[in-house]
């Protein structure tokens, strides 16, 4: 394996005229490279969280002088520290990619090398609504059992879910639609291989990441992994994948909160736990926003990197 290249050197520019996944490919196609990227991640990832999580429990313990033990639904403090270790996959991506790509870490955001906040806005008038009818539409069908709530614990759940979970899923987007399906996607020579091959693998990895027993979720993270991965590679950009991802989980967040759903039971992954009531109205929605995406690029395609 060749050595990464030093990080005092300077980053090197990204190639010109190329689409978003193919910006790591070259003449090598350095598999064991990225197998060591992904690993990496994931290890920061984990090991973050698991840090994280030590003095969050800490914390909470300290907030509750003696009270019943809050849980990763219940306790504000508790799931922060788990929404913070994911969301830190954002400089762990940008890291990682300069270190053993010596590509700036700009480029992650989008084939401009900048974060294009006008896609986002606009992404953000389509999304919102349609996702918000879709998950309305699954908890009016089978709304989710009821718990018990503290009243600080459920309000302080409401603002790490309006600001912190947002990041999270940003970072999850970094992570796997960002530099694993770069990764994956140098792996081929094509660009429709590497496509597929990248869009392949950050699928694999996003399902395997959440460990759930039930094929049927398995499924939706296979379809969600798609769908924002093909946005990603139409648009050149990050963007629009981490709108779908931070809406998606903060409505579904939310949805939860204002009936005083058991959060556990919501995000039960279980055999039997997935059911039509939220796989089809999500699905529809996320089917809906790829061809949006795909009519609006008709004509130019996936948009590449500038090539002057």
């Amino acid at each position: 394996m060749t050595a990464p290249a030093p990080t005092s050197q300077a980053p090197r520019l990204v190639p010109p005229g190329v689409e978003y996944h193919r910006v790591l490919a070259g003449e090598k196609r350095r598999i064991g490279r990225g197998i060591l990227a992904i690993a990496l991640l994931f290890i920061g990832m984990f090991g973050a969280t698991a840090l994280l999580s030590i003095v969050a429990s800490w914390a909470d313990g300290l907030l509750r002088s003696g009270g019943e033990p809050g849980s990763m639904y219940t306790s504000p403090v508790l799931l922060a520290s788990g929404l913070i270790g994911v969301a830190l996959l954002i400089p762990f991506s940008m890291i990682i990619q300069r270190w053993l790509y010596g590509v700036s870490p700009a480029s992650l955001h989008s084939v401009e090398s900048r974060f294009r906040f006008d896609l986002f806005g606009r992404a953000l008038v389509l999304i919102v609504p349609l996702l918000a009818v879709a998950l309305s539409v699954t908890e009016f069908v089978e709304p989710a059992g009821t718990g018990v709530w503290d009243r600080q614990d459920i309000i302080g759940v409401f603002l790490v879910v309006v600001l912190l979970v947002p990041l999270q899923a940003a970072g999850e987007e970094y992570g796997l639609r960002g530099l694993v399906f770069r990764v994956a996607g140098s792996w081929a020579r094509g660009r429709t291989a590497s496509l597929v091959i990248g869009i392949a693998m950050s699928a694999l990895v996003f399902a395997v990441l959440h460990l759930a027993a039930d094929p049927w979720w398995n499924v939706l993270y296979v379809v969600v992994s798609v769908a924002t991965a093909l946005v990603t590679w139409r648009t050149g950009g990050i963007e629009i994948a981490v709108v779908i991802h931070s809406v998606f989980n903060v409505l579904y967040f939310s949805l939860g909160l204002v009936p005083h759903a058991d959060l556990a039971d919501r995000f039960d992954r279980s055999v039997g736990a997935m059911t039509p009531a939220l796989f089809v109205p999500v699905t529809l929605a996320l089917a809906i926003i790829v061809a949006v995406v795909w009519v609006r690029t008709r004509r130019s395609g996936p948009v590449t990197t500038p090539s002057t």
